[in-house]
């Protein structure tokens, strides 16, 4: 596994040949059914969701939809989601909890959409609830990929593949505010520390996925790390201890300690 700098893996990850929450659906999840609509504005494109079998096992899936063509970024706003994307989100990871379905996200953007009619809607209300339910949603949450997506990054385990980045902002978006000048992306992504390689060894993800050398191996990998994570949460004596460690996992998420530069102590 190598540890390219995180302008390196933005090229990468760009590619549209790289494999997407649809091929993922192919590929790993049978008889797949897609559930649309928030029940309060519309169905957003920007998130798929549905119900669909892993190895006989009944899951939902969730997460940020992309296109290969024009056409189809645009019709899924380029994986940007809006607040009624995350309200359908949410209603179906609730959906999962009711039924006992571990619920899968595939987390796969640049961030949420940040337009008028977003923020008229609630954006951040959305985003926020997504964060407050979901740590405390009562089923199994895995949660693999790459963008700027911490609402359906609420998990019992955050995953990442081996050149994707995870960060609260994107890197032209920082380049943008802190120096006011998106050209410099590449500069802020190496800066920003955002590689799956930094966020595991500041112990904020829980593992990496090797991606190989082709499409049809990352996603046998994929398959792979899914099998086993949800035997490992299956394997959870209750449902309470499964949500305690959820909860002290995202507690632990910034905690350092102040060091007493004269007497060399902790504070």
């Amino acid at each position: 596994m190598t540890n390219k700098p995180a302008s390196e893996k933005m090229r990468i990850i760009h590619d549209t040949k790289r494999p997407m929450i649809t091929d993922y659906i192919n590929e790993l999840f049978t008889d797949f059914t897609e559930l649309h609509g928030d029940r309060y504005f519309s169905d957003d494109h920007a998130i798929l969701g549905g119900v669909g079998y892993f190895n006989g096992t009944p899951v939902t899936v969730i997460g940020h939809r992309k296109g290969r063509t024009i056409e189809q970024n645009m019709d899924a706003n380029f994986g940007m989601a809006h607040p009624e994307g995350y309200r359908k989100a949410l209603r179906l990871a609730h959906q999962a909890e009711k039924f006992h379905r571990p619920v899968i996200n595939f987390v796969d953007t640049g961030g949420a959409f940040c337009g008028v009619g977003a923020e008229e809607r609630g954006q951040g209300e959305a985003i926020a609830r997504c964060l407050y339910e979901f740590i405390e949603l009562k089923a199994p949450v895995i949660s693999i990929g790459s963008g700027g997506a911490l609402a359906l990054a609420v998990a019992d385990r955050v995953l990442m593949l081996e050149n994707a980045l995870y960060s609260v902002i994107s890197p032209r978006g920082c380049a943008s505010i802190l120096w006011k000048d998106p050209k410099r992306e590449a500069e802020a992504a190496d800066t920003l520390h955002i590689t799956a390689q930094d966020l595991y060894s500041f112990g904020m993800i829980e593992g990496i996925i090797q991606e190989g050398t082709s499409s049809a191996q990352l996603i046998r990998n994929v398959a792979r790390t899914l099998r086993d994570q949800l035997a490992e949460l299956d394997a959870e004596p209750d449902i309470d201890t499964m949500l305690q460690k959820r909860y002290e996992k995202f507690r632990r998420v910034g905690v350092f300690r102040t060091i007493n530069q004269e007497s060399n102590e902790g504070v």
